[in-house]
Formats: C-alpha cells, structure tokens, sequence
C-alpha cells in the first residue's frame, strides 16, 4: 500500500471549474513545465514507485482526514502487470503535483495480491473513490464489493461489460474506434466493407462493432473473415475475403504488428487498392508509418498531442518512458479534483456527476460516461504517412447535445 498527496499550497489550482474542459489538461501540463518538480541531481535512472509526501504520515494503518478526500488506486504493482500499473500510479502522483490539490489523497493497493483483498482494505482504511482496476476480471470481483460499500469504482478495463452497478469503464473502446474511422470513410465515399478479425473476445467485439457501425453509416460488409494469427491462417482468411466479394476498404481489427503482417499479404490476393482500416491499437505502434503498403491506412483514437507533454515530464521526473495507459490514471485524478471542489470530505462519492452532460477532458481529449457507464470519447482519424501519422480528421473538441 502506498499513499500519496501532493503538497499542500495556498494557491490551489484555479482552473478547476465547471466549464474548464480541454484547457483543464492543457494547463496542468503547462504548469508543470514550468515547474522544477525534481531537481535533475535527483532524477532517477530506473522507474521509482509514486512520489511520497514530504512528511511520512502513514506508520500503522492510515491518519484521518477532515479535509482531503480518500481515493484508492487498485492497480497490479507486483507480478506479469507490474510495470503498467506502476506507471498509473506514477501518472496520478504527476496529476497531483500539476493540480497543486490539497483536497485528495490517493493510496495505492495492489491487486495482484488478490482484488478482494485490495479492494475490502481500501474500504476498511475509509476510501470513497476506487479508480482502477486495470483487469476486467478484477473489475468483476471489485464491482459488486464496492457497490455494497456504496463506493464507485472508475475502471482502466476496456471491457465494456463490467461496467453498470456502480463501475464506470474509462477505457480504451475499440467500438467506438471502428464507429469513427467507419464513419470517415464513408464520408469520403467508400461504400463496401471487409473485415479480417481475429478469433477471441477482441475480435468478436470489433467484428460486431464493425457491422453495426457500418449499418449505421449506410454501407455494406461484403465479407467478415477470422484468423488466428499464424502466417498460414491470415493467408487463408485473405483469399475467402477475395473469393466472397470486392471491397473498397478493410478493417483489419488487429494490433500494428500483426497489421504489419496482414498488409501485404491483402495487398498481393485482391486488396491492392483498398484502403485499410486500424483500431485504437494501432496508435500505441509507430512502426506502422515505416511500411510503404500500410501508407493512407486510416485509424482512430485518442490523441497524443498532450501525452506527448505528459511523457516527457514522466520520463523527467521517473527516468523511463510510461506506459500509455498512463493517461489513463492521470485523466481519473483530474476528473476526481474537479469534482472534489464540490464534494465535502468524509460523505459519499457524489456519482451522479459523472454523468455530467458535458463530460471531462485531460490527456486524452473529452470524454463523458453514458447510461451504461462507459466512457464515451472524442476521437481523431489519423493516417498512416511516410514514417509518421498525420491527423485528418481532429477529434471534437467537446459534446453537442
């Protein structure tokens, strides 16, 4: 368990208002890079877990609060995921610092240790905000012990369906990255849609996603086929996909290296002159704009024009680059300040205001949560260029109603 707070100030940060949306992130990263966080005798070679407080105030169990809100970060710090969840935990540390708040405390538990476990000693140490888990199978056992708690909990799960019941997904969402880069494409008059998805949940999910998405947008999926990633799999999903019908763009609902793989296999068996689709996964791969047959594929997600500022102060202060998820937990605690200007310290979490009609923004862009509890982004269409991406379509800049 490790809790962290960033220092108390009198100035506390002056743009956490209601409407400060978008320039919100803007300026907390600003305001950090102005700062000098850490001196650069003490920047640290290897990664460090979340800065602590100036003063040590945890011996034995944790002090109490009358002032500051008690959040808890339940993310793996040990094990196969320990790197991922040290970076979030590193993200709120920074988003603490940026916001200059002295109204949140977060503490760090780790759910690789058992998600009961973390989840019912931050209830007992007076939590009444869990943000994480990362996993969707944590999320399912941390969901209903929360909920009885009566405490939220604002998942990092991409898994849509543990959300409801008090769990808020935050997510990456692969539907709504095929929804956007479906809807591009028919606007610029591309009709007829394959799809080459691979079996699992991933791939069930985006191929479901693509046949709604395409319906929606008035187009026809001529042809949806399956592999399983092996080199002779892909090749015979690519010759039924060129057996069954044409098509003028394809989705391959996959990560960039395995896009890298199916690429010229389309490109030589029918696919010439498609244009290729990606999800949000290849966003995370930069490698792609080194292929000259993925050139003028086109993808959505989040942007990284702010996450690049974030990485590098992440990696100024950590000394290693973060995960991308990272924003992830930077974006929940701006979220959490935000909200903790009109919540009083010791009641319950005021969850209604996560459904704030006008959403959220940090890192990441905008973003609210919907009926179901999953977090609705704005996204940008970028395509595959030579040896970068370049954003052809911006991602909104909020949400009309």
């Amino acid at each position: 368990m490790t809790e962290t707070d960033a220092p108390r100030q009198a100035d506390v940060f002056a743009v956490l208002k209601r409407g400060a949306r978008i320039a919100f992130a803007a300026s907390a990263l600003a305001l950090a890079a102005c700062q000098s966080i850490v001196p650069k005798s003490e920047v640290p070679t290897t990664p460090t877990g979340p800065a602590q407080p100036t003063t040590p105030e945890v011996v034995q169990g944790l002090p109490t609060d009358a002032t500051r809100h008690r959040v808890a970060l339940l993310v793996p710090m040990s094990g196969s995921n320990a790197g991922v969840g040290q970076s979030i935990a590193n993200a709120t540390t920074l988003a603490l610092l940026d916001t200059k708040t002295d109204k949140v405390r977060i503490t760090t538990y780790d759910t690789a240790l058992g998600a009961a476990a973390a989840v019912n000693r931050a209830l007992a140490d007076g939590n009444r905000l869990i943000l994480g888990p990362l996993l969707a199978e944590d999320a399912r056992v941390i969901g209903p012990i929360a909920a009885r708690a009566n405490v939220p909990v604002i998942s990092f799960s991409n898994d849509t369906s543990v959300a409801g019941a008090g769990v808020y997904v935050m997510g990456y969402n692969p539907g709504q990255s095929i929804e956007r880069v479906v809807e591009y494409a028919r606007s610029k008059g591309l009709s007829r849609f394959g799809a080459l998805v691979p079996r699992g949940t991933y791939g069930e999910r985006a191929g479901n996603a693509l046949l709604r998405a395409v319906e929606q947008a008035g187009g026809t999926v001529v042809s949806m086929q399956n592999f399983d990633r092996s080199p002779a799999s892909i090749t015979a999903a690519v010759k039924k996909l060129q057996a069954s019908s044409s098509y003028d763009a394809l989705l391959i609902a996959d990560s960039g290296r395995v896009a890298l793989q199916v690429a010229p296999v389309v490109r030589k068996n029918g696919g010439a002159t498609a244009r290729l689709l990606g999800t949000e996964l290849w966003n995370a791969d930069t490698s792609l704009a080194a292929s000259p047959v993925l050139r003028g594929a086109w993808f959505a997600s989040v942007s990284d024009t702010l996450y690049r500022q974030l990485a590098s102060k992440y990696r100024a202060r950590y000394g290693s680059a973060p995960f991308r998820l990272s924003s992830l937990g930077y974006d929940a605690v701006l979220l959490t300040v935000r909200i903790a200007q009109d919540w009083r310290p010791g009641t319950p979490f005021p969850a209604a205001r996560l459904r704030d009609g006008g959403g959220f923004s940090g890192i990441d862009g905008a973003f609210r949560f919907g009926r179901t509890g999953v977090a609705e982004r704005a996204l940008e269409v970028n395509e595959v260029g030579t040896g970068a991406y370049s954003v052809v379509d911006p991602a909104p800049r909020g949400f009309g109603d």
